[in-house]
């Protein structure tokens, strides 16, 4: 089960660690396509701004040369006797544009006005000794027109080689990138905070964000303004100060489910498992117990046996004092084992609710003076003493006066077994509010601090080596705390090893 249940969890971290990844190749792809489109667009954009400006100025143009390109073209087509003329006209007019119309700090710019003009001619080839091809055609197709593409792409040919001398902050704003980098993050779904830069061969230029920190590992860049060679000294860099988060946010479900899923394996793995030290230490609890009833009836009916086969001798028979004697032995041990059974029922009911439990008006310390009577023999015996301190003014409660007799006897005379010496014990009463406290304190031998946590559960005994050390079964005290819990009281311990305990019973007054 554990190694299944580490399996599970590596393998869950595997898939969302592979998950983070894809995420992240994702972002990485959007990031780099926002960022072409971004130098892209400012380079049309700056490029177009010129465009538009030399468009409007034809009348600062000043032809400077002329260049006419002329192609001719003639071909026979036998399948169909005709003779395909094409003619290709290329007029080239050169212009010079005065620099400070552009802002670009030079004399001026050469630009071209392109004129293209095409002719085709088809002639029929009706007899072959007619070489004249100066006949009239019958087909004539006449085109010309401007060829403002290849304009434009001189004319941006130009413009690249002469404004790379200009500053890139007078290219292009912070307010410019922002803008464009904040639209088109959104449009590849990246709404994220963002800082950025324009770096010249490394060096930070004045075109940057406040916090932008040129951290490579984090940092994303591309080339921009490219020149006439298609080469380009400037990067535009960005990078993102919460990339990660942005990234598990966007697998947060998954992650919530996974972690939601492992948390119930986990749970549901430590509740078997503490099911099964549980089942454990009750066996073996009940296990004790069983050794410890066993012990128990040992003795009374090896007892009861050597009565009997005593009382079988002829000699003995006859002398009516020794029988007398020897069956109120029987009598006694058997009631020994009848009590003992009882104990087991009585709590066996109690876990059932089926002991019915009759609680009428009485006075608690006429409880406490009954219960000393049932031991006060066995403290004479040890030669020890039971002290009271009967200090509650108000006494009266609702109780079952045979239970509550009970429970007092119980925790009396596990102060008498625990007792290794003459058992020394002191009872005290006191008012406290609307309850009264009982408390017995003896000076015995004690309990450790994880007894005390346990000492009323059934069937649990403070192991000292020899079980049966002290006789008992470990369920007088849950007999206790079940009856004092009926009563709507508690009951406590406090106890240090070697130096004795004091049991604490709170039960309500009643008026």
């Amino acid at each position: 089960m554990s190694l299944s249940l580490i399996g599970i969890i590596l393998l869950q971290a595997y898939y969302i660690k592979g998950a983070e990844l894809n995420q992240r190749e994702r972002f990485e792809s959007n990031v780099k396509k926002t960022l072409a489109n971004v130098s892209n667009l400012i380079q049309t954009n700056e490029l177009d701004g010129y465009y538009e400006k030399f468009q409007s100025l034809d009348s600062e143009k000043r032809v400077d040369t002329a260049v006419v390109s002329q192609l001719f073209t003639s071909l026979q087509n036998e399948s169909t006797n005709e003779t395909v003329n094409y003619t290709q006209i290329i007029l080239e007019e050169n212009y010079k544009y005065s620099s400070p119309l552009f802002d670009i700090g030079l004399d001026s710019i050469a630009i071209k006005n392109i004129i293209g003009s095409s002719k085709i001619e088809v002639y029929n080839n009706a007899h072959e000794s007619d070489k004249d091809i100066s006949k009239t055609p019958i087909l004539n197709i006449v085109n010309s027109s401007r060829l403002t593409e290849a304009e434009r792409n001189y004319f941006n040919k130009q413009l690249k080689a002469y404004v790379k001398t200009i500053p890139i902050y007078k290219r292009v704003s912070k307010e410019q990138i922002d803008s464009l980098l904040s639209k088109k993050l959104k449009e590849n779904n990246v709404d994220i905070a963002y800082e950025f830069a324009i770096y010249s061969n490394d060096l930070a230029t004045k075109v940057r964000t406040d916090n932008f920190e040129n951290n490579t590992l984090d940092t994303y860049g591309v080339h921009i303004f490219f020149d006439e060679n298609n080469q380009s000294k400037y990067r535009l860099l960005v990078n993102f100060p919460e990339d990660r988060k942005f990234i598990l946010s966007s697998i947060s479900s998954m992650i919530m489910l996974s972690v939601i899923f492992t948390l119930v394996i986990l749970f549901t793995y430590t509740s078997a498992l503490y099911q099964l030290l549980k089942q454990r230490k009750i066996s073996e609890i009940k296990t004790d117990f069983i050794n410890n009833m066993t012990h128990e009836f040992k003795t009374p009916i090896a007892t009861i046996n050597l009565a009997l086969d005593a009382i079988k001798n002829p000699k003995i028979i006859d002398d009516k004092d020794k029988v007398l004697r020897y069956l109120n032995m029987i009598k006694e041990e058997n009631k020994r084992m009848h009590a003992q059974v009882e104990n087991v029922l009585r709590i066996s009911k109690l876990e059932k609710n089926e002991l019915n439990i009759s609680k009428d008006k009485v006075d608690l310390h006429d409880l406490v003076e009954d219960a000393l009577t049932h031991v006060e023999l066995m403290v004479e015996d040890r030669q020890g003493y039971i002290k009271t301190h009967l200090g509650a003014l108000k006494s009266t409660v609702l109780a079952n006066e045979t239970h509550f007799t009970s429970v007092i006897v119980n925790i009396l005379d596990n102060a008498i077994k625990y007792s290794p010496d003459a058992p020394k014990i002191d009872v005290y009463t006191e008012n406290v509010g609307t309850h009264i406290l009982l408390k017995i304190k003896d000076q015995g031998s004690g309990m450790s601090k994880a007894a005390t946590k346990r000492v009323f559960e059934k069937f649990y005994r403070e192991h000292t080596g020899n079980i049966h050390n002290v006789k008992g079964h470990g369920l007088g005290l849950a007999y206790v705390k079940r009856i004092v819990e009926d009563h709507q009281g508690h009951v406590s311990v406090e106890s240090e090893k070697d130096k004795g305990s004091i049991f604490t019973i709170k039960l309500p007054l009643i008026s």
